[in-house]
């Protein structure tokens, strides 16, 4: 266990990860409700871009679930490699989402494309928020890894 990381003041790492849930939480209610219009019920993209949005949401509410508790002083090493690998496991999925949003782009009538943009700011930002809170744990000595299909997080000793 580093005992040097038990009164670290995670409020940066915190509050990037909220301030890219707040905008994760933009393209969901944005991107469904285009399932709910009739002219775009069907978009093409979408469901496929659910099919990443989904995972990364719920891996950016576990990060900030494990941030808020080492947070409150509880520390253990396994909550350090819960957030490390829900960063890296949301970065994974917002490319996919990223992807999909742009074929949702050339698919939408002309009149729908500045909407897919707005979402698309929205996505930008919270992969933006999510890289400042991996900064802010580099900062600290613990590094994401960004190889292969099942991260390890590293934490220095």
């Amino acid at each position: 266990m580093n005992h040097m990381l038990t009164g670290y003041n995670w409020s940066q790492v915190l509050d990037n990860l909220q301030r890219s849930l707040f905008a994760e939480q933009m393209v969901c209610s944005m991107s469904t409700q285009l399932f709910h219009i009739p002219r775009t019920q069907d978009l093409e993209g979408n469901p496929e871009m659910h099919q990443h949005l989904v995972p990364a949401s719920y891996h950016r509410v576990t990060a900030i679930g494990s941030a808020q508790r080492l947070q409150h002083g509880e520390y253990h090493e396994s909550i350090i490699k819960t957030l490390s690998s829900c960063i890296q496991n949301a970065k994974m999925e917002d490319r996919g989402v990223m992807e999909w949003l742009y074929v949702m782009k050339e698919a939408a009538d002309s009149d729908v494309k500045p909407y897919i943009e707005t979402i698309i700011y929205w996505q930008e930002l919270t992969q933006y928020k999510l890289a400042l809170a991996e900064h802010a744990l580099n900062q600290i000595g613990i590094y994401v890894e960004n190889a292969g299909l099942s991260p390890t997080p590293y934490v220095r000793s």
